[in-house]
Formats: structure tokens, sequence, C-alpha cells
């Protein structure tokens, strides 16, 4: 009897765990419906000892905005956490995240994602915890949400089972170049035809045709792609 992989768990650790629905829906809903994938949206308020639920503070030597406070973070941690979790935390000061990167993460089965917030959370959280900053691209978004489903998203397609392994294989970034064009019916709309080649069934010249148009995407949008 062939054994099967355990789940692969996510915890989501945030203060709006209402941002979360996507993650019922389309091809993660049905990763979770098959026992490929379990998503649990946790919200760090109720672990705050405040009697009004509070989680941030002003911050200590001053500053603009507010930081989000250690205890209810780290007692949120603490209630997901075990020896092999991995925990991920969505921050611009973290390395840029990428294609390979989406792969290492797949291969866990324990990954704890941690919602920042506000201007950021209190530096102690990264000393009592191992936490890997991860940024999505040097830009600043309102909270860790996003870039949370961001990098949920893309990891959860390396799962076995989410989707097609072929559908991996043939997409940008696997081998170094940006995707080539494709095209459905009907073979001409609006004066626009699909070219002849993929419409002669010489499956050399229709692969042949795709390298070229990958590279040529690849030089025009992402030079340093093939510089790499």
């Amino acid at each position: 009897m062939k054994e099967q992989k355990p789940i692969m768990k996510i915890d989501i650790l945030t203060l709006f765990p209402e941002m979360f629905s996507p993650l019922n829906s389309s091809i993660l809903k049905r990763a979770v419906d098959n026992k490929i994938l379990e998503f649990n949206v946790i919200n760090i308020r109720d672990f705050s000892k405040d009697k009004h639920k509070k989680c941030d503070d002003y911050p200590f030597g001053g500053g603009a905005g507010m930081l989000m406070s250690v205890q209810p973070l780290y007692d949120a941690i603490k209630s997901v956490k075990d020896e092999n979790s991995k925990i991920i935390f969505p921050s611009p000061r973290g390395k840029v995240f990428n294609q390979a990167k989406a792969k290492e993460l797949s291969t866990f089965n324990h990954l704890i994602f941690v919602c920042g917030h506000y201007e950021g959370v209190d530096e102690r959280i990264f000393d009592l915890f191992d936490m890997e900053e991860i940024s999505i691209g040097d830009f600043i978004v309102t909270g860790g949400e996003l870039p949370s489903m961001v990098i949920i998203d893309s990891l959860s397609r390396f799962v076995d089972g989410v989707i097609s392994k072929e559908s991996l294989e043939n997409e940008s970034f696997e081998n170094g170049l940006l995707e080539y064009p494709q095209y459905t019916r009907p073979a001409e709309f609006m004066g626009l035809c699909v070219p002849d080649v993929l419409l002669s069934g010489n499956h050399q010249e229709v692969e042949k045709w795709r390298r070229e148009q990958s590279l040529k995407k690849t030089r025009n949008a992402r030079n340093d792609l093939l510089e790499e």
C-alpha cells in the first residue's frame, strides 16, 4: 500500500483574518478539499493580555506610527510552533522572493507565517524565534497579509498534487527564461491570427518556435535573466 504524503500545514498569524478569504477559492481550495494542504488563520488579538485586546504601542525613542507588541506575537507563535516548524516573516528587510525559494519552502511540512502591521514589530520577536524574513519586492505595503498570500500561492504550486508537473515545467523562470506566448481558439480574432507554426502539427518546429519566443520575450523584458 502506497504511503500517503503528510498534509502540508500552513498557520497564518494575523491581526486581520478576514483578508485571507482568497485561500478558500480556486486551486488552493481544491488542494484543501483533497487533503494536500491545510490552512489555519489565527487572530493574534486572541493572545493579547490587554483587556481591550490591544496589540500595538508607541515605539521607545519616539517616531512615527505604532509597533506591534512582542507579547501577543510571542504567545501566538508558541501556540502553533513545534520543532519542525519553519517561520516566515514577510518584510522589505528580507531577501527577495523567487521561484527557487518557493520550491524550497514547498518541502516543509509545517510553515508559520507571521504578518506584521503598522510601522513594524518589536525587534525582540526575532531574538526569541528563528524567523526568515522574505521580501516580495523593493516596495512597501500596509502589512504582511498580502505578501504572505503571494508567497503561499507560489509555494503551494510545488506541493505534490496541487497542479500537474507538466504545468510547472512549461512556465516562466523554470528554464531561466520567460514563458513563450500561448493561444487558444478561435484561430483568428479581430484580424489577429494564431501563428501558423502552432497549427502545423509539427512538434519539433513548435518547440523551436517556443524557444525562440521565450528568448525574445526575456531579452525584451528581463535581459538580466540572460546575463545571469
